[in-house]
């Protein structure tokens, strides 16, 4: 195989952006287990007090993440999340005013690989969601599991990612003065399974949970689509039925995590590697769905409002795919 080398001339502010992009992915895909090992690798040295004082800590503040989590604006506004943004690039997209008197479910389509649209749009200040939208606070829902790590959880608590258990996650929405806005990964882990260049399902058919939160909590929804957000990496070709995704599929219900077979490039060379693509990614944010408060929401009211939120989530896609060059024949899949 010929491999294509980066040039030694890049630009500076382009290889800052790759070193942003960097430790993203690293975060995503290694720091996680990093931080599990330091903590218990301290514990057999000189240095075991650190543990020690940190499990301390993590007792008394076990719960920080279940209600709200603990955002540090500073690190949220930090340069390197705009090298992040510039290295795609990324920008949002605002379709209409979302009051800050009311709160709010955003849908984000589809999943990606690593959700970098998501990760950049809301956890970071980098592409202006608080210009757009002010007096909103997002806050992004991620896996449970992930907040179980010592160290990790801090790490990703200051992006204002909470976990996606229904207790946390509706914990933003019992604000009486609004202005949260909680951002769900509709299509969650197994979606990345189709995650492939070019293709458009959307894992929701069958998805009512977010939808019946919403109306518990009264809070509005918000259909959000990432142009692009599958191309930034190749992924190994799966399709239903095969041995691959019966794989994949089985170790996701028992690991809680999925495990696509993707790759992009490299940081030294643009062959291979777990590096994405400088690929633009686009996210859409779309009118919001008034939605009445139900305490118990009968299946009637449940489905049409999950309904609902589908046409308007393909609405949104059908009226901005040709801005971000998806063929006219092209529509979304509900799977």
């Amino acid at each position: 195989m010929k491999i294509d080398f980066a040039p030694l001339d890049v630009p500076i502010h382009r290889r800052l952006q790759t070193g942003a992009v960097l430790l993203w992915v690293f975060s995503f895909l290694g720091l996680a287990p990093t931080c599990i090992f330091l903590f218990f690798y301290l514990l057999f040295t000189r240095y075991w007090l650190i543990s020690v004082l940190y499990a301390v800590w993590w007792y008394y503040d076990y719960d920080t993440p279940a209600r709200g989590g603990r955002r540090v604006p500073f690190l949220c506004d930090l340069k390197i999340w705009k090298h992040m943004r510039d290295y795609f690039p990324i920008k949002l997209v605002k379709t209409a005013d979302l009051d800050p008197k009311h709160n709010y479910v955003l849908g984000f389509h589809p999943h990606g690989i690593l959700v970098a649209g998501a990760f950049t749009n809301f956890c970071s200040y980098a592409t202006g969601f608080r210009q757009l939208f002010p007096g909103l606070t997002s806050y992004m829902l991620m896996l449970p599991l992930w907040f179980r790590a010592p160290f990790f959880r801090d790490y990703i608590m200051c992006a204002g990612l909470i976990p996606s258990d229904k207790e946390s996650a509706t914990y933003p929405l019992y604000s009486k003065r609004g202005g949260n806005a909680v951002v769900i990964a509709v299509g969650g882990a197994p979606e990345s399974l189709d995650a492939h260049p070019g293709t458009y399902n959307v894992l929701l058919a069958h998805k009512k949970g977010f939808i019946k939160m919403a109306m518990e909590q009264g809070a509005h929804l918000v259909p959000v689509f990432s142009f692009g957000e599958n191309e930034v990496f190749d992924q190994v070709e799966n399709p239903r039925g095969t041995w691959l995704r019966w794989t994949q599929e089985r170790l996701q219900s028992i690991m809680g995590v999925a495990l696509p077979l993707f790759h992009a490039r490299g940081v030294f060379q643009y062959s291979f590697g777990l590096m994405p693509y400088r690929k633009p990614i686009s996210t859409v944010i779309g009118r919001p769905i008034k939605v009445e408060k139900k305490k118990k929401p009968t299946a009637e009211e449940l489905d049409a409002l999950h309904q609902l939120y589908m046409d308007e989530l393909s609405n949104l896609f059908e009226e901005h795919k040709g801005d971000y060059g998806v063929d006219k024949d092209t529509h979304l899949n509900f799977v």
